[in-house]
C-alpha cells in the first residue's frame, strides 16, 4: 500500500508541478498570459482522473460504480471551463478602461449577481460530485478511504496554495 501513496503522490507532484509553475508564470505575467488550451485542459483532467482511479485500485465491483464519477468530475471541470471564460470575456471587455474610467463603469448589483450564479454553479457541481462519490465511496475499504484521504488533503492544500499565490499577485497587481 505504501509503495501505491508513494507512487501516487510522486506522479501528483510530477504532474502538478509544471501547471503550477505554468500558471505562476501565467499570474505574474503583465503581457497577455499564455493559457491552458482546451486539450491541455482535457489532458490535464485525464491524467487527474487516472491518478484518483489508480490510488484507489479498485474492485471489479467498484470499477462499475466509477463511470458516474468520472462523469461528475469531467461535468465539473467543464463548467469550470465555462465560468473562467465568461470571467474573461468580462474581464476583456475591460481590459482598454483606465482604472479611472472601470471604477465609474463599475456595476456592483451586476457583479454581486454574477458571482452570485457562479456560486450557484459550483454548489450544484459539488452536489453532483458527492452524489456520484457517495455509492462508491461507501464500498471502499479503509485502505481505499486513507488513500482518498490524503488525495483530498493534498488537492485541497493545493488549491488554498494557489488561492493564496492569486491574492499575492492581485495584492502586488494593486500596488502598482
Amino acid at each position: 500500500m505504501l509503495k501505491v501513496v508513494v507512487a501516487g503522490t510522486t506522479a501528483l507532484f510530477v504532474i502538478a508541478s509544471p501547471i503550477a509553475n505554468a500558471q505562476n508564470l501565467q499570474t505574474s505575467s503583465s503581457a497577455s498570459p499564455e493559457r491552458l488550451n482546451a486539450a491541455d485542459r482535457n489532458n490535464l483532467t485525464d491524467m487527474r482522473i487516472d491518478l484518483v482511479k489508480a490510488a484507489l485500485q479498485l474492485t471489479p465491483e467498484q470499477e462499475k460504480l466509477w463511470p458516474s464519477v468520472e462523469s461528475a468530475i469531467r461535468a465539473r471541470a467543464e463548467d469550470r471551463k465555462a465560468r473562467v471564460a465568461k470571467i474573461q470575456e468580462t474581464v476583456g471587455r475591460r481590459a482598454d478602461e483606465s482604472r479611472v474610467e472601470a471604477l465609474r463603469n463599475r456595476d456592483p448589483i451586476a457583479f454581486l449577481q454574477r458571482r452570485s450564479e457562479a456560486l450557484a454553479q459550483r454548489s450544484a457541481d459539488l452536489d453532483k460530485l458527492a452524489e456520484a462519490w457517495q455509492p462508491l465511496y461507501k464500498t471502499l475499504n479503509p485502505e481505499q478511504r486513507q488513500r482518498m484521504a490524503a488525495i483530498a488533503i493534498f488537492v485541497l492544500r493545493d488549491m488554498s496554495d494557489v488561492v493564496e499565490r492569486r491574492r499575492a499577485t492581485q495584492s502586488d497587481d494593486d500596488d502598482d
